[in-house]
């Protein structure tokens, strides 16, 4: 079921060029994986009004230069902002389904939420996907949000988003390996780590999160499946010897 997740490397927030002219979280760093034939992942965040969308920051200062709170705007005020220099503006998960169209697998981060959106966000997502006639994974850092995900009965393969010191829940609890997550995505920093042993060995694939080095590279596929990736083109490039922070 999940295959295709570990057959190809997974463009982190898409193939952009760590903000250069090709912004992350765009439709163009999107269109450029889809042309690659990697998977994507990307972030996605809710509104004011309930609306998922595709975007990395609970602020939007860092993106869009201007001050605000992604869940205080509704998806229309967001969708007014542009992304850094790229001309480009927020999606919503709904744009993001339609230019993906099955052209590539998804791999979609649910950022953690305070507890009282965490049902209205992971119902929003699943309604949003209802009908979608692609390759899905979903995964978060949350445990009450993969565990709602769970309990709605996603037809989505959900994942545990997971580093050596989780600050939004127990730290690695393996509990949540039992309870129904189909995968994990794992600090490349944290390799080598008894926790993905311990997923693999229950038959769990693994991807790493976020692949910018040589040495990451060599990490993942000495312990993990598949790397999730920025900075450089794995079918084209060597990773970079400095890593990068963030």
């Amino acid at each position: 079921m999940l295959d295709w997740m570990t057959a190809r490397p997974i463009a982190h927030r898409g193939l952009h060029d760590m903000n250069s002219s090709v912004w992350e979280n765009t439709s163009t760093a999107f269109e450029r994986a889809i042309a690659a034939g990697y998977n994507i992942e990307c972030d996605l965040q809710i509104t004011s009004d309930n609306v998922p969308v595709v975007f990395h920051d609970y602020k939007t200062d860092r993106l869009c230069g201007v001050e605000g709170s992604v869940k205080e705007m509704t998806a229309a005020e967001l969708a007014a902002l542009t992304v850094g220099s790229s001309g480009e503006h927020p999606q919503t998960l709904q744009d993001l389904l339609r230019q993906v169209d099955n052209g590539t697998g998804l791999v979609v981060e649910l950022k953690p939420q305070s507890e009282l959106l965490t049902s209205a966000f992971a119902t929003a997502v699943l309604e949003y996907l209802n009908g979608y006639v692609g390759r899905v994974a979903l995964m978060s850092f949350d445990p009450n949000l993969i565990l709602e995900l769970i309990r709605l009965g996603s037809p989505w393969p959900v994942g545990l988003t997971a580093e050596a010191h989780n600050e939004h829940g127990p730290d690695l609890d393996e509990d949540i390996l039992d309870s129904g997550v189909g995968f994990v995505s794992f600090n490349v920093a944290d390799l080598p780590h008894s926790f993905v042993d311990h997923a693999k060995a229950r038959g769990l694939p693994v991807i790493t999160w976020t692949v910018r080095t040589e040495q990451d590279f060599d990490l993942t596929y000495r312990h993990a499946d598949q790397i999730t990736f920025e900075g450089f083109d794995p079918d084209t490039q060597q990773p970079r010897e400095q890593n990068t922070s963030g």
